[in-house]
């Protein structure tokens, strides 16, 4: 169920970039690939894949003495070596970051046309809160991302009781920064 809420931020976060992007672009035909019909089914789209892609999760997450992990082998390279590092990690905030900018430079660009006043001030305004939410999601996911990739990769076991405890108060701090995106 994480993972699928996890999915499903991540892609509306980078939806929602790609979407001011292409409504600030100067291009006639980009700016027409902006509407509430393509949003809809883009939306619908990354719920189902996320849905889809959380039925592993829920088959090889096992609980054992009071701890639910993961103890399949393929599940545990799979975690450790795609979802963390690309799906929720890297894969987002690369697509958000470069949308973002490219709507920034979009705006940068939008007094030269002939738009309203307005209608600018507005995209800039939207643009502006669009960068600062990319730039929040990245401070606050790629750290949470990192750690868990960690974990999994290093096998952090509890037979050292002190690093055990240094990793789980790490990781409750970072679940918590994480929590707040």
């Amino acid at each position: 169920m994480v993972s699928s809420c996890t999915l499903i931020s991540f892609s509306t976060i980078c939806l929602s970039a790609s979407h001011q992007y292409l409504s600030t672009s100067p291009l006639l035909y980009l700016r027409q690939l902006s509407t509430i019909k393509t949003a809809r089914f883009l939306i619908c789209a990354s719920v189902i894949i996320s849905i889809l892609h959380t039925i592993p999760f829920g088959i090889f997450l096992e609980i054992r003495a009071s701890i639910c992990a993961v103890f399949n082998q393929n599940m545990l390279n799979y975690i450790s070596y795609f979802y963390y590092p690309v799906l929720s990690g890297l894969l987002p905030v690369l697509i958000a970051s470069v949308f973002s900018f490219l709507a920034y430079n979009n705006v940068r660009r939008i007094v030269r046309r002939q738009i309203p006043i307005v209608r600018r001030k507005l995209d800039q305004q939207l643009t502006a809160m669009i960068l600062i939410r990319i730039i929040v999601f990245i401070v606050l996911t790629l750290p949470y991302d990192i750690q868990e990739m960690y974990t999994y990769i290093a096998k952090v076991n509890q037979s050292n009781l002190l690093y055990y405890a240094i990793i789980n108060l790490i990781e409750a701090v970072l679940i918590t920064l994480f929590n707040l995106n």
